[in-house]
């Protein structure tokens, strides 16, 4: 089949993602699919702030997210091209003062494992997400976080370990990640437009805002900053930039004529390196892959016979999906505004069902379906929860009693006030007031709503009946 009657099966896809963004309540969404070498489609829709007329181009900004990670990945592999470091080098050997809990996981670790999720520690978001910590404090607290598996032994998403990788970056090549990723990625492959931290984003820049929805309307947010953890996902770019780093990767490390990464990094990139569950991404339930792996930055899997890696993106208010069928020369990204907005997930598998010419399924509508099932599973939840709260409790001591500072070495410290008849709580930059559930339990009702409202739980002490700890999303607290 000619290139042009292949690129001719994309026909309809304009029209699909401008619905299906519209369905999924995106105020601003951009695609970008390319195929033997050309950009078949490279297209904003919508606006880029709900309230205002500033539309969305292939040129706006938007956060992608866990698709950085694919870049540190390559940033790895241009200096073990330079016989800088090696894959299989323990980090110890360029980041001495590094340390895990278990000294044999610490001897052990290599550079290779902090780009795989297989170091065996469970989810460290904590550190990061809505904390105040810099990267070497964050390192600092990974040597207090108990390990959840053995080494190597099973897959656990890590966001710190790519925080880790980066460091590692710059230790041996001397220059921040920041300044690596602009002038061995950004600047050689032509991404003019792309920054490699929220901070950088220019002033008044074509850049999308987040949004979320907040019962049942769709409202901007803030953004969210992720530099203490950059390499593992703080990248702004737009499809018309990420168009070209797909393409780099098609052309297998080659821009322009000029080789970037040797053939065999290239590969070595997309060489498989641990299992992922079936369970990582509900889209599976559909897709039904037999196989799923983790490979350097990049998820893979079957779809139909054909070999498909892909990575999403996901900060506060922003989407963000790259797949790639390497077989065909065929790549997509998409970018979007709302939080988890699985339009991402739908426009992917239709460009792949379209380049194959084949119908396939409405990805959309299915997957509205499916994400729609698994919002009324959270709602049973939370359901269940409120059937648990003991009602015409009181606190066993006066709210100005709960107020103080209580300190975990590894999550650092809540602040808890009293201001009249309302206890309020800090924490990083999390911040709200403390809504009495039962007893000496209080639910945290954010200020920024959207990042839930666990629960608060007092212990009082057995010397004179005052709090003396607290427990909360599963870390718990001493007073000091």
């Amino acid at each position: 089949m000619s290139a042009a009657a292949r690129q001719d099966r994309f026909a309809g896809l304009d029209a699909y993602a401008a619905k299906s963004a519209k369905d999924w309540k995106v105020p601003g969404l951009a695609v970008a699919v390319l195929l033997d070498g050309k950009v078949v489609l490279s297209k904003g829709y919508g606006v880029r702030e709900l309230g205002r007329t500033e539309a969305v181009d292939e040129h706006t900004l938007f956060a992608v997210g866990s698709t950085t990670k694919a870049m540190t990945a390559a940033l790895v592999g241009m200096l073990v091209d330079e016989k800088k470091l090696a894959w299989d080098d323990p980090v110890l050997k360029h980041l001495p003062s590094f340390q895990l809990k278990d000294p044999a996981v610490t001897r052990e670790l290599t550079v290779r494992d902090l780009l795989t999720h297989r170091g065996g520690l469970g989810n460290a978001d904590f550190l990061w997400y809505g904390q105040n910590n810099s990267t070497s404090q964050i390192l600092q607290r990974v040597s207090l976080l108990e390990p959840a598996y053995s080494l190597r032994s099973r897959f656990i998403y890590q966001n710190v370990m790519y925080a880790v990788a980066g460091q590692v970056i710059e230790a041996v090549s001397g220059r921040p990640w920041t300044e690596m990723i602009r002038t061995r990625i950004f600047e050689p492959i032509g991404m003019g437009g792309s920054v490699a931290t929220l901070s950088l984003v220019p002033q008044g820049a074509n850049v999308a805002a987040p949004h979320y929805e907040i019962d049942g309307v769709v409202k901007v947010i803030e953004n969210m900053a992720v530099d203490s953890v950059a390499p593992a996902g703080s990248v702004w770019s737009s499809v018309h930039d990420m168009a070209k780093w797909l393409q780099f990767l098609l052309d297998g490390g080659v821009v322009s004529g000029k080789r970037l990464l040797s053939e065999r990094t290239a590969a070595e990139l997309f060489r498989p390196q641990t299992v992922v569950p079936d369970t990582m991404y509900p889209t599976t339930r559909l897709v039904k892959p037999h196989w799923m792996t983790y490979a350097l930055g990049w998820f893979q899997q079957d779809y139909h016979g054909r070999a498909v890696d892909f990575h999403t993106g996901s900060i506060d208010g922003m989407v963000a999906i790259a797949g790639l069928i390497r077989d065909e020369k065929l790549g997509v990204f998409v970018l979007g505004n709302l939080d988890h907005a699985e339009v991402r997930h739908a426009l992917m598998y239709s460009v792949f069902d379209r380049a194959a010419g084949k119908p396939g399924l409405d990805w959309s509508a299915e997957l509205q379906k499916l994400y729609g099932e698994n919002q009324q599973r959270n709602a049973q939840g939370a359901k269940r929860i409120e059937s648990q709260r003991v009602a015409g409790t009181s606190p066993s001591v006066p709210l100005n009693a709960f107020a103080g500072t209580y300190s975990d070495a590894l999550r650092g410290d809540i602040e808890v006030t009293a201001d009249g008849n309302t206890l309020r709580i800090k924490h990083g930059t999390f911040a709200g007031a403390l809504e009495h559930w039962h007893y000496n339990t209080f639910r945290a009702r954010w200020s920024a709503t959207w990042r839930g409202s666990p629960l608060v739980n007092f212990t009082l002490g057995a010397v004179g009946g005052h709090p003396d700890s607290l427990e909360m999303s599963g870390g718990r607290f001493l007073r000091r």
